[in-house]
């Protein structure tokens, strides 16, 4: 089964979080969809994701934006030369109260590929600040969220 196969299984990927993600797990983070180009992550607005101000939390929203460009990444690398990936940098923008549930979209997945296979031919580290936009279920834009990525050859 390929890597994105297992990411789309609801049980495989709700497992995974639970014992390598445990506080995405609990705050309620699910894969809606991902392919090599665009990954939609779900995050639920209740006890386990909300702050005192009855807003989702500003980790919560950064923890569902991070998997929404990380887990494209991660389907880049599969089969390849072994790469490292880490996150270097995060930023976050605040547009509108988060108060339901939340959508986070990067569609970077053709540009993190490039810069990967960059990494893999000149063997020199490589970064990308990928974009996911927080979305509210009338489509108003919540958030923004820029994760700054560093990949490099493992030797």
């Amino acid at each position: 089964m390929s890597f994105l196969q297992q990411v789309n299984t609801p049980w495989k990927m709700q497992f995974y979080m639970f014992l390598k993600l445990p506080a995405a797990w609990f705050m309620g983070v699910r894969v809606k969809s991902c392919t090599t180009e665009v990954c939609e992550v779900k995050l639920p607005y209740g006890w386990r994701s909300q702050n005192p101000f009855r807003s989702t939390y500003f980790a919560a929203q950064c923890a569902a934006a991070e998997m929404s460009t990380g887990l494209m990444a991660l389907a880049h690398i599969q089969g390849e030369t072994p790469v490292s990936m880490l996150v270097t940098h995060i930023e976050a923008e605040f547009h509108k109260k988060a108060d339901s549930t939340l959508v986070f979209t990067c569609k970077d997945g053709a540009l993190l590929k490039e810069v990967i296979q960059k990494a893999i031919e000149t063997r020199e580290g490589q970064t990308f600040r990928a974009t996911s936009v927080g979305t509210l279920p009338d489509g108003q834009i919540a958030s923004k969220v820029y994760v700054l990525w560093s990949f490099k050859v493992k030797k």
